[in-house]
Order: structure tokens, then sequence, then C-alpha cells
């Protein structure tokens, strides 16, 4: 399984990379909407996690431009300091809906449910 996380906080994103790494998956990540639909361009992700509240693209635009590039897709949503309107529109467009700080076994769960592997 090849994922993509995208949040534009470097430390926090490179982190949960390597600790999924850990945890026997495939995750590259990104800081910005730009460098995610790059990265779609290049390789074939199964799923990807993005945070709802990003400069220049939010993650809900962002999901909206990799579906027209890869629409089979599946995606998981996280947000620090969202919104009731954030979540009712991330959680109908997405896998599911997590509120950061994430446990690292929390976002396993969800992932390998998002891609029917658990």
């Amino acid at each position: 399984m090849k994922i993509l996380l995208v949040d534009d906080e470097s430390e926090l994103v490179s982190a949960l990379a390597e600790r999924l790494s850990f945890r026997g998956f495939d995750a590259d990540w990104a800081c910005s909407g730009a460098e995610a639909i790059d990265k779609v361009k290049e390789n074939e992700y199964d799923l990807a996690v993005l945070d709802v509240k990003m400069p220049r693209m939010s993650g809900l635009e962002l999901r909206a431009e990799l579906n027209k590039i890869r629409s089979g897709m599946k995606y998981i949503f996280l947000s620090g300091h969202g919104s009731e309107e954030d979540y009712k529109a991330g959680a109908a467009e997405a896998e599911c809906y997590l509120v950061k700080p994430v446990k690292i076994e929390e976002l396993v769960e969800k992932i390998n449910q998002a891609l029917g592997s658990e």
C-alpha cells in the first residue's frame, strides 16, 4: 500500500511518514497542495491523508484536484482546528475525518479500514 501524507507542518508530516513506514506502509509526504499534486502525477497512491487547513489550498480543495488525476484514491482528513462545516464536508468526501493530534494506532486502523485490509 502506498500512502501520501500532506500537511503544511513539515516536522509532523515527515515524522508521521516515518512512523507509518515502521508499521509496513510505503509513505511519502508533501507540505503543500502543489507538491502533493506533483507527487500524485508521478506515483500511484492508494490513499492520501490530507490536512484540512493548509495555506493556499485546503485539504478539501486538494482532494478535488487529486481526484481528477487519480480517481480511485481514498482519503482521510486530519484537522487540528476544523469547524463543524469542515467536518461535514470532509466526512462526506473521505473515508474518515480525524482530529489532531492523532494517535498513530488510530491512524493505522483507519488506513487499514479505508483500504479494506483489516
